[in-house]
């Protein structure tokens, strides 16, 4: 679901300038930012960082958009974004914030200005590029100056030239160091895909600027973990040259005595109360435990900001792995609200937003990441189906089979829980949401 301003401005659009003609005549329309604000603000219109953000028009004809100067976008049916491909079992390294940094908190990382300079003063960026003296030398908005490129159209094996000329760029981050300038795309929620263009156009700039290598980095921080991942483009002038050279995970070390260990999750296990099944709220059908936690960081990071679902599934990429497409916000804000994490404010009696609960606000409250992980998991282990499903877990030294799950579902006293292959949908969520409880264990 899209911004439906957007969606209105964009069938407006369309319609006045016969857009869709032209493009079939001419392979491509040049629109104006004037044009555009005639019905709403350009930049509000042309943001699409991720694919799922396009608008209904675009996504349905195939459609991209693309600035080429300050006033003017490409519209053609053209590939701007990239796949992110999910890397679970990368390794996780620690580094620490030097002490003598108190302007810092590590624990709490509410921007994504914020975690590129935690990543920094950390010496993350620096052992991810293996470049000696990095120093911050470039960042924010600039001019891309002149390049020309191709771009591959979608379902057909052609390209469209494009020539770009002073359009504005935003960079990060961008750290210079002896051998290399290194280009920093970063983003505090997670996603499925990614806009090229965010990394493309900064390394067309920089390229012709200086001999030194270019790299280009997408950063990911969410959860206490930095996820960098290096690309690059194996032909200059092809924007859909990209492909990914390396990939690591980092987070900070913990300030906080708790360590989260296998006797940890058994106490917790055992001696944790089991609450009531909710009567009021489906049972979870939400795979990524990691989408639940990145959906209270969104709330607590804008809390001014009254998300109601429309608003966020505008805005953040709630897709299920390997999903073509978009799933309904609310399997995520239904989960964050069965375990206690959200609740719904009504402004009216038919309109409401997400707001933390004090259990959700205590999550970012607490001296590490370690603490706010065992929020997380002792509220997933008060629920019978996933206590139960755990400690079998344990006991077989492997995972349940989903008939094995759905045996517990059954003698759980669950709620809005029917027909068998329902019963299979949750054992899946069971699974995922017990799997990353056991990857917070620490290895000693």
């Amino acid at each position: 679901m899209n911004d439906s301003k957007n969606e209105q401005a964009w069938n407006q659009l369309f319609e006045k300038y016969n857009i869709d003609e032209i493009i079939k005549k001419e392979g491509q329309y040049i629109i104006k930012s004037k044009d555009i604000n005639e019905f709403r603000e350009a930049r509000l219109m042309t943001k699409f960082d991720y694919r799922f953000q396009l608008p209904k028009i675009l996504a349905d004809k195939h459609l991209s958009i693309l600035p080429i100067s300050r006033g003017e976008y490409v519209l053609s049916n053209i590939e701007t974004f990239e796949d992110l491909k999910n890397s679970p079992d990368l390794e996780i390294t620690e580094f620490s914030i030097p002490q003598y940094i108190e302007s810092l908190d590590f624990s709490t990382i509410t921007s994504e200005a914020l975690a590129i300079n935690c990543a920094y003063v950390s010496n993350i960026i620096s052992d991810f590029t293996e470049d000696e003296n990095l120093i911050p030398t470039v960042n924010g908005r600039m001019s891309s100056a002149l390049f020309n490129f191709k771009i591959k159209k979608k379902n057909i094996n052609e390209y469209l030239q494009i020539q770009v000329q002073n359009a504005q760029i935003e960079i990060d981050g961008g750290y210079e160091g002896a051998t290399s300038l290194n280009l920093i795309e970063a983003k505090n929620n997670l996603s499925s895909d990614f806009l090229i263009r965010q990394l493309y156009y900064p390394y067309r700039l920089w390229k012709n600027k200086i001999k030194k290598t270019i790299r280009p980095i997408f950063l990911v921080y969410t959860n206490g973990i930095f996820h960098l991942r290096e690309y690059k483009f194996n032909e200059l002038e092809n924007y859909n040259s990209i492909s990914l050279v390396k990939e690591k995970k980092y987070r900070l070390k913990d300030s906080s005595t708790v360590v989260i260990n296998t006797e940890t999750i058994q106490n917790i296990l055992h001696k944790s109360p089991i609450v009531k099944e909710p009567t009021d709220i489906p049972f979870p059908q939400a795979d990524s435990f990691e989408r639940v936690i990145n959906l209270c960081e969104i709330l607590y990071n804008k809390a001014s900001y009254k998300y109601d679902k429309k608003a966020l599934s505008s805005n953040y990429d709630f897709k299920q792995k390997d999903s073509f497409e978009m799933r309904q916000v609310s399997y995520y804000t239904d989960a964050a609200i069965y375990l206690g994490l959200i609740h719904k404010v009504y402004t009216t009696p038919s309109f409401y937003y997400f707001e933390l609960t004090s259990t959700g606000h205590s999550l970012f409250e607490t001296k590490g990441i370690s603490e706010r992980q065992l929020i997380f998991i002792k509220a997933i282990l008060a629920h019978k189906a996933f206590n139960n499903t755990l400690k079998l877990y344990l006991k077989k030294a492997e995972e349940p089979t989903k008939a094995e799950i759905v045996q517990i579902m059954k003698e759980s006293d669950l709620q809005h829980v029917g027909a068998e292959s329902t019963f299979k949908r949750r054992a899946s969520t069971i699974l995922a949401w017990v799997n990353w409880i056991l990857g917070t264990i620490e290895e000693d």
